[in-house]
């Protein structure tokens, strides 16, 4: 399984408020099931569309893997309120973790320790069937 690091509020957006594309200056041939992972650093709320609701302080996990998604296309454009490019992984499918497990990130994809897959599989979250 891999996994993609994002700052907070993005990935707690992913999981939680409908962030259905996540921009990258890079494409990738990366398709199905990847763990999503909160990494240390935070933006600002006021970066977030209008309209989405506002995470509370102690929804903002970091330096955690907070839940799965599906990448399902990587587009140039996209209607999406989240889009602005100039690439967008297309996001299905978010599974939150019951309980984050904490672990480093890294740039880009990660192999994620097989360790840590059991710790997701342990949970009854499940990759793409």
């Amino acid at each position: 399984m891999r996994a993609l690091t994002l700052r907070q509020p993005w990935a707690w957006a992913i999981i939680h408020a409908g962030k259905n594309v996540e921009n990258r200056s890079w494409n990738t041939r990366i398709r199905g099931t990847v763990a999503i992972h909160a990494g240390m650093g935070l933006d600002g709320l006021e970066y977030l569309p209008r309209g989405v609701p506002r995470p509370r302080a102690g929804d903002l996990v970091r330096g955690a893997l907070v839940g799965l998604v599906d990448i399902v296309d990587v587009v140039e454009r996209s209607r999406s309120k989240w889009f602005f490019g100039p690439y967008g992984f297309v996001l299905r499918n978010p599974r939150p973790l019951w309980k984050p497990i904490p672990c480093k990130g890294k740039l880009g994809f990660w192999k994620v320790p097989p360790r840590i897959v059991r710790a997701i599989e342990a949970q009854g979250v499940r990759g793409t069937p």
